[in-house]
């Protein structure tokens, strides 16, 4: 796999039973980068290694004045430098491409489980700890792939080169070929308390990145209670946190880095001391005592290889964790079973009794927000999670869209027939017609669709945003994130962009809840216009979008318990008329007296509700 070549057609079906396993799986997807990247580091190292044979040879025959053996060993050398220069060269960028396409494969899979998940995905991980993912830990994750290659050129060229010298000159080569195992081995007993700091680091600094994220997410509601330098003191205190937990890491990594540096002067005077000896006593010749010595010293290089490949396992194998979290949450616990099936029909859900007739424009009242945005989720069909790890529970039925249970079915499909609109929908920037330019079944126009929301005063706006596009708002830029635009115009927007795809079931969470009241009258009748013959289901208090949808459902602590029109259910239920009203517990106390006092006043009110709504 070439940069060139990137993205990925399929990143593949990762293995997220571990964080060890999905590096493993990182390993084996790149399996032939791996193996180039190694030959190049072979023959850098090898080249390496083969410096101090010249070396040796070049002093061996000065002192024997040899022109012709120091004019081979000075080609010879010549030869390995250009060897060096290109191994190091090819594989310097083959393990920056094992970097970048390792990188690229897991941004690939944490962006198709974004998709997967939907707003769902922030209600099952925090979003600092998803950016925190998506930024940091795939570069940590990276490093380690590309560093992988590069160990085992080093680990392979350590054993060649020890086994060379001890065939090349015994009395020396063991020396160094035992001595080897020691220097690459000796931190392992200090890796596991600088994994568990370095452990520690990294979830301090997922803390203090969720803390700043929601800090900035909310800086205008704090800068409105005056709450800045709380939050402010606090994310002082996190990143503090992290700076002496980041300092007593470095002080362990410090600690292994000194180890390889004082066990190598140990062997590197060791040697001198013993080589010369033998030197002395003509036991060897001086040009083998050089050939062995720097050939010693070259092996320091590929030891440092030893000391980067702990570093990065114990920095990426957290960050492989915290991926494998993201990318364990599955939309339901069942897998699609039904491949080719258009569903059409009754939109049930099982689990409340919650039945939204085709063709019906159908609201549902819940007085716990939480609960309907759960609800509107289930409808989508993304399951409700029973534990803490995201994971779906199993024994929860599925909904159903006809007589198709939308978890058994591809995501796709399910989601071309179920569109769920959340409360608080994202503009992505762009030109309003690009917003408006998305898969769809072409049965509605985005001029109908906008005139249904009401975004007249929006178009309008955006013409006068656009003087160099001839006053035509569908070519005006929406701004990140549509901030550009008020609160309502967002919303109205966001809903223009729902009702253009026309799916078979739209599902809305509160669709008017940031407009006025005449607004949102206007565009409770476009929605109910537009949509006639086709199922959809708008979660909703307001009596004025109540009103005007055919059928409203009371759901109670999870299970539904009244169904009628609005208003039919404010004559018969009194919690229905708690929710849309916002009754307190007195009123509710006098509306639901038997006789006498209470019994006119609530008559009246309910009278004065019905001509409001």
């Amino acid at each position: 796999m070439q940069i060139r070549d990137l993205p990925y057609s399929d990143p593949g079906d990762p293995d997220v039973r571990s964080g060890p396993r999905f590096l493993y799986w990182l390993g084996r997807n790149q399996l032939a980068g791996q193996l180039k990247a190694l030959s190049w580091g072979l023959l850098h190292q090898l080249g390496i290694a083969g410096l101090p044979v010249t070396v040796g040879l070049a002093v061996q025959a000065v002192i024997d004045r040899s022109g012709g053996r120091l004019a081979l060993a000075g080609g010879l050398i010549v030869a390995l430098g250009v060897l060096i220069a290109v191994g190091d060269t090819m594989l310097h960028r083959t393990a920056v491409t094992n970097w970048i396409t390792a990188a690229a494969r897991v941004q690939q899979l944490l962006a198709r489980k974004t998709a997967e998940l939907g707003s769902a995905l922030t209600r099952r991980v925090a979003a600092g700890e998803v950016v925190a993912v998506s930024t940091g830990d795939v570069e940590k994750i990276g490093w380690f792939v590309e560093a992988l290659s590069r160990f085992a050129a080093a680990a392979t060229a350590l054993v060649l080169i020890c086994v060379g010298l001890a065939f090349y000159l015994p009395s020396l080569g063991l020396m160094v070929a035992l001595a080897m195992p020691v220097l690459a081995l000796a931190v392992l007993p200090l890796l596991p308390r600088a994994t568990r700091r370095a452990d520690e680091q990294r979830e301090k600094a997922g803390k203090a990145t969720e803390l700043a994220s929601d800090t900035v997410a909310g800086l205008r509601v704090l800068r409105g209670i005056g709450g800045e330098e709380l939050f402010l003191g606090r994310y002082r205190r996190a990143s503090q946190e992290v700076r002496r937990a980041a300092v007593r890491s470095a002080r362990m990594w410090a600690l292994i880095s000194a180890v390889q540096v004082l066990l190598p002067g140990i062997l590197l005077i060791s040697l001198v001391w013993y080589g010369a000896t033998l030197a002395r006593d003509g036991r060897i010749d001086v040009g083998q005592l050089v050939t062995v010595y720097s050939a010693a010293t070259l092996m320091l290089f590929p030891l440092r290889h030893f000391e980067e490949i702990a570093m990065a396992y114990s920095f990426s194998r957290p960050s492989a964790q915290r991926a494998v979290r993201v990318l364990s949450l599955r939309r339901s616990a069942r897998e699609a079973t039904v491949e080719g099936v258009t569903p059409s029909g009754d939109l049930y859900d099982p689990s409340t009794g919650l039945m939204a007739p085709r063709g019906q424009f159908t609201a549902v009242v819940c007085g716990d927000p939480d609960e309907a945005g759960r609800l509107a989720e289930r409808l989508g069909g993304h399951a409700e999670t029973g534990e803490e790890d995201g994971a779906a529970s199993a024994g929860t039925p599925s909904v159903l869209l006809g007589a198709v249970a939308l978890d058994e079915i591809p995501l796709d499909a399910a989601r071309a027939a179920v569109l769920v609109q959340d409360k608080d929908p994202v503009l992505l920037s762009g030109t309003l017609q690009e917003l408006l330019d998305i898969p769809a079944s072409g049965l509605v126009t985005a001029e109908a669709a906008l005139e249904a929301a009401q975004c007249g005063d929006v178009l309008s706006a955006l013409a006068q945003a656009s003087p160099d596009n001839d006053g035509d708002p569908m070519r005006t830029r929406i701004t990140e994130r549509g901030r550009s635009l008020s609160g309502g115009q967002r919303q109205r927007l966001a809903l223009a962009r729902s009702l253009v795809t026309d799916p078979e079931a739209l599902v809305l969470d509160e669709p008017t809840s940031a407009v006025d009241s005449h607004t949102e009258a206007r565009v409770a009748a476009g929605i109910a216009k537009l949509r006639r013959g086709r199922t959809t289901v708008a979660f909703a208090s307001s009596p004025l979008l109540l009103d005007a949808a055919d059928r409203v459902v009371l759901v109670h602590e999870g299970t539904v318990i009244a169904v009628g029109t609005h208003r039919d259910l404010l004559r018969t239920e009194p919690r229905y008329r708690a929710v849309v009203t916002r009754e307190t517990d007195d009123e509710a106390a006098a509306t639901s007296a038997p006789n006498g006092v209470g019994e006119v006043p609530a008559m009246k009110s309910i009278q004065e509700i019905e001509e409001r709504a």
